[in-house]
């Protein structure tokens, strides 16, 4: 089960960034991808034959239909409420190699709360669950806790100050994020998350450097995972670190070791770089065969 994270991105390719101070600058043709890390986890784990139940807000508007649809074409089963704000966008700029900066409105009021007899039945029938940080899904988590299912999330970029993103960080067995976030401090971050919370495991992805693990049995200094080389060009960066954790989980959910886990997890995401918009969904045997 994902909760929360669904939205529509629009993507604009540029030449290299950070983009030329100027009034106006050509680009290609602008596109729409409705996904957001909440949505590119749910179809990447779908994609992997996993059975997949999406719960979140989203608009009475095109962006909100624009969610609906993609998520009915990937088969996963969404079920949704309507917020009062609309529906999550970001506009992403994207370079010729792929790389991009995202400028993320996340919309959603402060006050805003999933129903308990909305979600219950739904969590309870759940192997696991993975919490987009969006601000109503850090209250599920004591429910979450009283049934006894295993819990992610993914703090992107956090600082490992932001407050945002603790509690997210601390109750979770799970826990992935970008190194580029806390930058040389990401080992002692990693280290914290462990020490004082839950998590049994911490990731950190690096891009084309690959990604470092930690676990709770596993000493104090992150281990390297190295990055695996995409099977085609690299067009397109969006979507790799939510392809990562699907790789990740698909691997956990099959009992496999974490660092099998963190291997699968690259693989996936080196093959999310070859579309558009996060459109290259890796499915289980292009995984399998990948590993060799």
């Amino acid at each position: 089960m994902v909760i929360g994270g669904s939205g529509v991105d629009t993507v604009v390719r540029v030449g290299s960034l950070p983009v030329p101070l100027a009034d106006s600058v050509g680009v290609p043709p602008i596109t729409e991808w409705a996904g957001h890390t909440g949505g590119n986890v749910a179809l990447g784990c779908r994609a992997l034959g996993l059975g997949v139940t999406l719960l979140d807000f989203i608009g009475d508007d095109r962006p909100g239909t624009l969610v609906r649809e993609r998520l009915a074409e990937g088969d996963v089963d969404f079920a949704h409420l309507i917020s009062p704000s609309g529906t999550r966008r970001a506009v992403n700029l994207v370079d010729a190699t792929g790389r991009r900066m995202s400028f993320y409105d996340a919309r959603d009021p402060g006050d805003l709360r999933m129903p308990r007899d909305f979600y219950l039945s739904h969590l309870r029938r759940a192997r696991h669950v993975h919490l987009s940080i969006v601000d109503f899904a850090r209250f599920l988590y004591d429910d979450i806790a009283e049934l006894g299912v295993p819990v992610s999330t993914d703090l992107h970029d956090w600082d490992g100050v932001d407050d945002h993103h603790r509690e997210f960080a601390l109750r979770s067995d799970v826990v992935f994020l970008s190194a580029a976030g806390a930058g040389e401090r990401i080992a002692s971050v990693m280290r914290e998350i462990l020490r004082e919370g839950r998590a049994e495991a911490v990731i950190a992805t690096a891009g084309a450097g690959g990604s470092y693990l930690m676990t709770r049995d596993g000493g104090r200094t992150p281990r390297p995972i190295p990055a695996t080389a995409p099977p085609g060009p690299v067009v397109d960066s969006n979507g790799a670190g939510d392809a990562f954790v699907c790789g990740f989980l698909y691997g956990r959910l099959a009992g496999r070791a974490a660092e099998d886990c963190a291997r699968l997890g690259a693989v996936a995401g080196a093959y999310a770089c070859t579309g558009r918009g996060g459109s290259a969904l890796i499915g289980p045997g292009e995984l399998a065969a990948a590993q060799g």
